[in-house]
């Protein structure tokens, strides 16, 4: 999941040997300055791969497995075994643990990108988001527990992963770019295709969270969905909006590819194509997993391929422009 520009050095490592800021100041950090990229890959790993812990809750009925929040249960914070225990208490305590581990990733992204003053403001603020998410994530999943599976909060959870998994990727490519004004690789046209396609991720995602709530793998073992809709009919338009989002990445390529050759269009060409490639993927699995019953492990494999499409999205459409 590399997301720096190959044609231009990066400026943070363009100055990776430097000891002071651009006022002179010396850097305290320095030395640590290199872990940056390697922290922000981190992040944006993590935030994918929570969303596949998360749908281990959801798809084992884990959801109230620790049956109050910060502690798993009243006066202790981890789940107790005794000889009435299930895995559920533990699926979802892993699921909070590496919600601590993001944290800390959160963390050392905060010191080393908000303090590092040889960038723009406007990029050591983006540092502050990966914790703050982290932070929020947390109070929406202790709502979430003590409203009983709430599916408006349920959903929203998973909304915002996928909002942090794309910052996380914008994060990760905007350290490896310079800092001077964006510029398109190729024409307006390009452009246009790009930020709709971008856009059109905001249906397919939604969507996608509508599919599941309101089918057998909603979270609840009372009752076989959360929410009242029509899973045929979210369903049908969940696979209208993929395809809208497929034919616009068709279209993308088409227009790269007739573009101007270069390094810039040909490192974008390659990201379309891997977003193509993981579209078809997620599509496949889609398709195969609404045929054969929903198993659980597809269900569970097309959540963690839904942070990848994510991810994906954000690299092919932010490869569209560049800084010098």
């Amino acid at each position: 999941m590399t997301s720096s520009s190959p044609a231009v050095r990066p400026a943070s490592e363009a100055g990776s040997g430097a000891t002071s800021d651009r006022a002179g100041s010396p850097d305290r950090l320095a030395r640590f300055r290199s872990w940056t990229r390697g922290v922000l890959l981190a992040n944006v790993i993590g935030q994918i791969l929570i969303i596949g812990t998360g749908g281990a809750v959801r798809l084992t009925d884990s959801g109230l497995g620790c049956s109050t929040w910060p502690n798993c249960e009243p006066g202790q914070f981890t789940p107790a075994f005794h000889q009435a225990s299930t895995i559920h208490p533990y699926i979802e305590f892993g699921n909070r643990t590496l919600a601590f581990v993001l944290g800390i990733v959160g963390l050392l992204v905060l010191l080393l990108v908000v303090t590092d003053r040889r960038r723009p403001r406007s990029y050591r603020a983006l540092g502050v988001v990966p914790l703050a998410g982290v932070i929020a994530q947390a109070v929406i999943g202790g709502v979430v527990v003590l409203l009983h599976l709430s599916p408006g909060w349920v959903s929203l959870h998973f909304g915002v992963s996928a909002a942090l998994v794309w910052f996380s990727a914008y994060l990760l490519h905007r350290h490896g770019e310079g800092d001077a004004p964006p510029e398109r690789i190729a024409g307006r046209g390009v452009a246009t295709v790009g930020a709709l396609l971008g856009l059109l991720l905001i249906p397919v995602v939604t969507l996608g969270v509508l599919v599941t709530g309101s089918g057998p793998h909603s979270g609840d073992t009372e009752v076989g969905y959360r929410l009242a809709l029509d899973p045929l009919t979210v369903t049908r338009a969940h696979s209208g909006t993929v395809w809208l989002f497929t034919i616009t990445l068709v279209v993308l390529l088409v227009l790269l590819h007739r573009a101007s050759a270069g390094p810039l269009v040909a490192t974008a060409r390659k990201a379309a194509w891997l977003l193509l490639a993981v579209t078809l993927a997620q599509g496949l699995i889609g398709y195969v997993q609404y045929f054969t019953g929903l198993p659980e492990l597809l269900v569970g494999i097309h959540l963690v391929g839904a942070g990848c499409l994510t991810w994906a999205t954000a690299n092919a459409v932010l490869r569209l422009r560049t800084r010098a």
